[in-house]
């Protein structure tokens, strides 16, 4: 699991806590920020709901954890429970939020960081990876990754 997770907390779409060590193990991690209130980011989100639900199917070692941009709890859970795929989260007002953009320097929203399962940065530009080549774009993540000879 991605060293950035290490006790952090997450929880599921239900609102459930989960453990990160456990649900992010050995996965390739979409760190993805957005907002309910960002026009680009509900364009974009159905998208990576989509490309995550196939990936799924597909039993690829994939996770998404959303990093919540939003104005309030409430829209958060709105947000998550409208358009969001069957990921994680952090929950709303956690500290690691703001240590997060400041680490991935996120200025703009959506934005979605692909990491490996150590942690390592594979891609800053997920977003347009997945707008342009769908689930194409997961074998040039895993490729060179810890994952690559177990795929």
């Amino acid at each position: 699991m991605a060293e950035v997770f290490k006790e952090v907390p997450l929880i599921d779409r239900d609102g459930r806590h989960v453990k990160a060590d456990v649900v992010l193990k050995d996965t390739v991690i979409g760190v993805y920020f957005s907002a309910g209130w960002c026009p680009p980011c509900r364009d974009f989100t159905p998208l990576l709901t989509e490309v995550y639900d196939e990936l799924k199917s597909r039993a690829a070692p994939f996770e998404v954890v959303f990093i919540s941009c939003d104005k309030s709890e409430g829209a958060m859970q709105q947000y998550m429970k409208d358009l969001h795929g069957d990921w994680y989260a952090l929950p709303f007002g956690d500290a690691h939020i703001g240590e997060l953009k400041e680490s991935y320097n996120i200025v703009a929203i959506p934005k979605l960081i692909i990491l490996s399962p150590s942690g390592e940065t594979l891609s800053t530009s997920g977003r347009k990876e997945v707008q342009t080549r769908g689930v194409a774009c997961f074998n040039s993540w895993v490729r060179g990754t810890e994952l690559a000879d177990k795929l």
